[in-house]
């Protein structure tokens, strides 16, 4: 299945595509970013789905996820990797509308708690370190990822081998950032255009930072989607 970004991006969208000029280059290799270990993960899962963009139970939130994934994703069944996928609320959001997910994350705690959120659904949950997948040589049609680049040691090795996952014409959605103002953590998107430009067919970023009720408040910090399309 093959997947094509609207020629029409929003405004605010930006369009990447690899020749694009008027990407600009990240000035400087980014910092060494901290890494929670997997204790941090297991201990997070019992108040994870408490933050509103976490566990979606504002109707308002949840309906402005959905709508995202709505966009992100392919109109038809598809097979989506749900990476770093927590307490599964993005994988309902995408079991609901007619996918099949199979997600992955390294806590078993946020695992058991996607199981349970998502029983009798069509979605598996694995236990295992998101950089590399314990998926075999599966292919998909959309590799999902929300907030878990910054965190990992070599996110360009991740970046290839999520894309080396996908079906030709597949796509990569990275939900990503960069938060804090004293000593922010996360990576910009120039940053990650930077990594994803020699995997893609063509890239749009979407500022997602504007749009208060994705994260259930007003927020000042660098928010975006990076979708890219994987050459047929």
């Amino acid at each position: 299945m093959s997947t094509h970004l609207s020629a029409d991006p929003s405004p605010q969208s930006r369009d990447l595509t690899p020749d694009d000029s008027a990407r600009r280059p990240a000035e400087e290799e980014p910092a060494a970013l901290p890494v929670a270990d997997a204790a941090y993960w297991e201990a997070a899962a019992e108040t994870f789905d408490d933050e509103p963009d976490h566990g979606l139970r504002d109707p308002a939130v949840r309906a402005a996820w959905a709508a995202r994934l709505r966009e992100w994703l392919p109109a038809g069944p598809a097979e989506v990797l749900d990476l770093g996928c927590g307490t599964g609320s993005l994988a309902l959001l995408a079991v609901e509308q007619g996918h099949r997910v199979l997600g992955v994350d390294r806590s078993a705690r946020m695992i058991e708690r996607a199981r349970v959120k998502l029983t009798g659904r069509d979605a598996v949950f694995l236990v295992g370190d998101a950089a590399e997948p314990p998926v075999g040589e599966r292919r998909f049609d959309v590799v999902l990822v929300r907030h878990l680049l910054w965190a990992l040691p070599d996110p360009a090795a991740a970046l290839r081998r999520w894309a080396a996952l996908l079906r030709p014409g597949g796509r990569l959605v990275l939900v990503e950032g960069r938060w804090g103002e004293s000593d922010p953590i996360g990576i910009t998107a120039p940053e990650l255009a930077d990594l994803v430009s020699p995997l893609a067919a063509r890239m749009v970023v979407q500022d997602l930072a504007h749009d208060a009720v994705l994260w259930g408040k007003e927020v000042r910090d660098e928010r975006y989607a990076l979708l890219a399309d994987i050459p047929d």
